[in-house]
């Protein structure tokens, strides 16, 4: 398409008419402040729909008209635009493309294609016109650059030889370029490593994104012909024109339209604050109060204390739950995957250490040496990771998540990279008991498929079974068909519905309210705990401390991380009500759902005591005392006869002196095998001591 002077005057005119003040401001501040002008494609389509459909269309040569047209344009300021780009962005629906979703056809178009940015490299200049001088006469011939390999002369414009030439410089042109690796965020990926496409930007277009950003980048769409070893298949890569980054911090949220409506639902206005953000997460599901409770005190954080040494304390908790298959587990992360600003969920089945933390990789990535590539705990930084299946992890990986999750920072040290990673992330794991479902013959501490070392990151722990129940049941099923019915005349007619009941199938709060009111109590509100709080904690702590009696033999109920963790649920309950103190309410409502999680996964059904030690070693101290009888009693009846000791000697033993169960003797003495303290020498169910 050829370009003519009416092309550019009609231009000319939607820049006096749409964009006259704008090329003002960037003529003040070209080109040291701004080098480009960004226009949107609404307004090219109102202005002209064949030249916005042009645009589209053939968009390298549309694009150069409009930057021939701006440098034309006579600016206020008495500057030259000669090199001023323009960015067009605000694509209709019909031109955005998820990544991987782009065909033949989109080859050469200008379209926008959505994603999460997973690497990028360093900005580096790209030359735009080279200055080539050459060392016989000293000639300088000027060659325009394009995007790929460096264009030399093929003679001196003076002497007509064929070189030696030098670059010269400092009368050469550059401009910034920078290369982004565009990806399908984790929750589109399924599992997998999902489609990428690699996307160029220039000029004031780079260095505005940082990894785990979720953006719209526009651009033309070509095929990376370079290897000449394969010419049948082609990688399609983006040449960004406009960058678009989403909320994806609190920090990026707007909350000043909804700032009136946040303090009268703080101040209970509308009723209590924290039961209506129990029925405005994941609102459909029933039965499951206080895990809601306890997610939203998550959302909204306690407080991240930074000290003089350069250390700090964590603000955000970490919560796991764990349930039998079909308990709507999912469904909770992937409501608050939603609502959080920067919320990543992604499945645990198959995950790598770089999927759940980051890792130094070497790819073709920019100039195929070693970067940084961020896996979920630091796309979600100041965020939620939503891990489903995370008792799928791999155990490499889980280990890489103990330090991430505790000190907030991920670090790598390999190939020369030595980078620490921000990773402020609340982690929110789901899972299923090691067998599937939940073995009513274990404790639900036996069952969890993680080490200690990982389970004891977790401020709060939920054991979620399926077990029968009359009335419970018939409640669930009857609000499950309660808001089936609601939502089929909803979808049917919207209007068909009473204010009531549409009410029984919308959440409390509205998703961009909820959003605005979390952000805003986050960024605003630093709550402190009052005198009258750390009395109040310092008898709770004690009191529970001390609960199990004192002695060597008695069993520690809670340790000092329990008491962190109370301190931030409770600075995040301080926070839903916006006040500026931690209040004794908080503390008993941090409380409570700390003693429900210890009731879960703490409490040794044996002795009815709260065991720590269950949380932090995988054993209480009762079943560390029967094992250590058993193991004493095997080493033993060893010595005296010589020969392994059978099984159901062990079992009397066991049934006579402690008064322990088949089952129960079974599990400990499976428990010693694993550990390599026992072993079987010719499977014949007799046991000898390993030492």
């Amino acid at each position: 398409m050829q370009q003519t002077q009416t092309d550019l005057d009609n231009i000319g005119e939607f820049y006096r008419r749409y964009y006259e003040d704008a090329i003002g401001q960037l003529g003040q501040r070209y080109p040291s402040e701004q080098k480009s002008l960004e226009v949107d494609f609404q307004d090219i389509f109102t202005f002209d729909p064949d030249l916005a459909d042009d645009l589209r269309e053939r968009p390298g040569d549309v694009l150069e008209w409009f930057e021939e047209a701006l440098s034309q344009y006579e600016v206020p300021a008495n500057v030259e635009l000669d090199d001023a780009s323009v960015i067009v962005g605000n694509l209709p629906d019909s031109a955005t493309l998820d990544v991987g979703e782009y065909r033949s056809s989109d080859i050469g178009n200008y379209v926008t294609v959505s994603g999460q940015i997973a690497k990028k490299t360093e900005v580096r200049p790209r030359p735009l016109e080279s200055a080539f001088e050459c060392q016989r006469c000293g000639t300088i011939t000027r060659i325009s650059q394009v995007k790929g390999d460096l264009q030399t002369p093929h003679e001196c414009q003076g002497c007509e030889r064929q070189g030696p030439f030098r670059t010269n410089q400092p009368q050469s042109k550059y401009t910034d370029h920078q290369l982004l690796r565009l990806k399908q965020p984790p929750e589109e990926a399924k599992g997998g490593d999902g489609a990428s496409i690699d996307v160029h930007v220039e000029g004031d277009l780079v260095g505005q994104v940082e990894a785990g950003d979720r953006v719209n980048i526009s651009g033309i769409v070509y095929l990376d012909d370079d290897d000449p070893e394969d010419q049948t298949a082609f990688d399609p890569y983006l040449d960004g024109h406009h960058v678009d980054v989403e909320e994806t911090d609190y920090e990026d949220i707007d909350v000043e339209e909804y700032e009136d409506e946040i303090k009268k639902i703080a101040a209970g206005e509308y009723g209590d604050p924290y039961e209506l953000l129990v029925d405005s997460i994941a609102q459909k599901i029933e039965g499951m109060e206080e895990i809601k409770e306890a997610v939203a005190l998550q959302l909204f954080s306690g407080v991240r204390k930074e000290y003089p040494d350069g250390t700090s304390d964590r603000g955000t908790s970490h919560i796991l739950l764990l349930g039998d298959p079909g308990t709507a587990k999912s469904k909770v992360l992937k409501a608050v995957e939603s609502i959080a600003p920067r919320g990543v969920f992604a499945s645990g089945k198959g995950a790598s250490a770089a999927g759940m933390t980051a890792a130094a990789v070497n790819d073709d990535f920019g100039d195929n040496s070693w970067t940084l590539e961020a896996g979920a705990l630091v796309l979600a930084n100041n965020g939620i990771a939503c891990v489903d299946e995370i008792d799928k992890v791999d155990e490499t990986a889980v280990n890489s998540m103990h330090t991430a999750l505790e000190q907030q920072v991920i670090h790598v040290n390999k190939a020369g990279i030595d980078a620490d990673l921000p990773a402020k992330t609340s982690l929110l794991a789901a899972g299923n008991p090691k067998r599937g479902r939940f073995d009513p013959n274990m404790t639900y501490a036996e069952q969890i498929d993680l080490d200690p070392a990982m389970i004891s990151r977790f401020d709060l722990m939920f054991m979620v079974d399926d077990q029968p129940d009359e009335e419970r049941d018939s409640e669930i099923i009857r609000a499950i068909g309660e808001s089936h019915k609601l939502g089929a005349r909803y979808t049917a007619d919207p209007d068909s519905l009473s204010d009531e009941e549409l009410d029984e199938i919308s959440p409390a709060i509205d998703e961009d309210t909820l959003r605005a009111y979390i952000a805003y109590a986050r960024r605003e509100v630093t709550p402190e705990l009052t005198d009258e709080f750390l009395e109040a904690l310092d008898e709770w702590y004690v009191d529970l401390r001390m609960a199990n009696g004192s002695g060597e033999d008695v069993p520690i109920p809670v340790t000092a991380r329990n008491g962190e963790g109370v301190i931030r649920l409770a600075e995040a309950s301080a926070r839903v009500r916006l006040s500026e103190t931690v209040e004794i309410q908080d503390l008993e409502r941090a409380q409570r759902l700390v003693k429900r999680s210890m009731r879960d996964v703490g409490m040794d059904p044996d002795t009815g005591q709260f065991d720590a030690d269950i949380v932090e070693t995988g054993t209480s101290k009762n079943q560390r005392g029967r094992i250590d009888d058993i193991l004493a009693y095997i080493a033993d009846q060893e010595r005296e006869t010589g020969d392994a000791v059978p099984m159901e000697d062990i079992l009397d033993f066991a049934r006579e002196t402690q008064g322990m169960g088949v089952n129960q003797t079974r599990h400990d003495v499976k428990k010693l095998k694993q550990k390599g303290e026992i072993y079987e020498p010719e499977y014949d169910n007799s046991f000898r001591s390993a030492n």
